[in-house]
């Protein structure tokens, strides 16, 4: 007759560890459903655990949220930091599109949360607030580089949200597809922005609103 085999205890987790656990799982179904689509108790279910746990912890899924965002958010700034090291401008800027196109390839849940309509849950602000933040790295490279070309300087912080809005839109719509590879899209961005920049009129004009003044006159 054999014996039956005794089960070892399930090894009870550190409080650190079940945080850890639950922010990884409210990370997986924010990504897939958004804050209103996801609910305590399926983050508590997925856990393993009963909701009065998940409360102890953070307080709520809004805790969970605002962790998940800060920490995406610094993730996120943190990349875009460390990739402005180059020694010329256009190396900063290929840099920087890499490194958010890398941003949403490794971490597209991130992404997909950080994109999406900001809850005032988050209390790390918005998307939008996001992309200045990279912006406000990015302009003193412009600032130094229209410097340089005889541009006024004055007019790099709104150039800078143009550029970084054109990279992390077209990241919006690259997570979806994932082609062509990384470094292809980041070449065409590069490619279209540079080469802007490279052509740029010190005192841009609307042609259409030149016509209306001809046309009235």
């Amino acid at each position: 007759m054999t014996q039956a085999k005794t089960r070892s205890p399930r090894k009870r987790m550190t409080g650190k560890e079940r945080r850890e656990q639950l922010l990884g799982i409210g990370r997986e179904l924010f990504a897939e459903r958004g804050f209103d689509g996801t609910s305590i108790e399926e983050i508590a279910a997925r856990a393993g655990v009963s909701k009065p746990v998940v409360y102890e912890h953070f307080g709520g899924k809004e805790g969970i949220y605002a962790v998940v965002v800060d920490r995406e958010m610094r993730k996120l700034l943190g990349m875009v930091g460390d990739s402005l090291t180059a020694d010329h401008a256009r190396g900063k800027i290929e840099n920087a599109a890499l490194a958010l196109l890398q941003y949403v390839e490794e971490s597209s849940e991130g992404f997909r949360i950080l994109a999406r309509d900001s809850h005032a849950a988050s209390g790390t602000g918005s998307f939008a607030s996001l992309i200045s933040d990279i912006a406000t790295q990015v302009e003193h490279i412009l600032a130094e580089e229209f410097r340089e070309r005889g541009y006024d300087p004055k007019l790099a912080p709104m150039y800078a949200q143009s550029l970084v809005g054109m990279v992390a839109l077209t990241g919006q719509w690259w997570l979806e597809v994932r082609k062509p590879k990384r470094e292809v899209v980041a070449a065409h961005l590069v490619n279209l922005a540079w080469n802007g920049l490279s052509n740029l009129d010190t005192k841009p004009r609307l042609d259409v609103m030149q016509r209306r003044r001809k046309n009235a006159s």
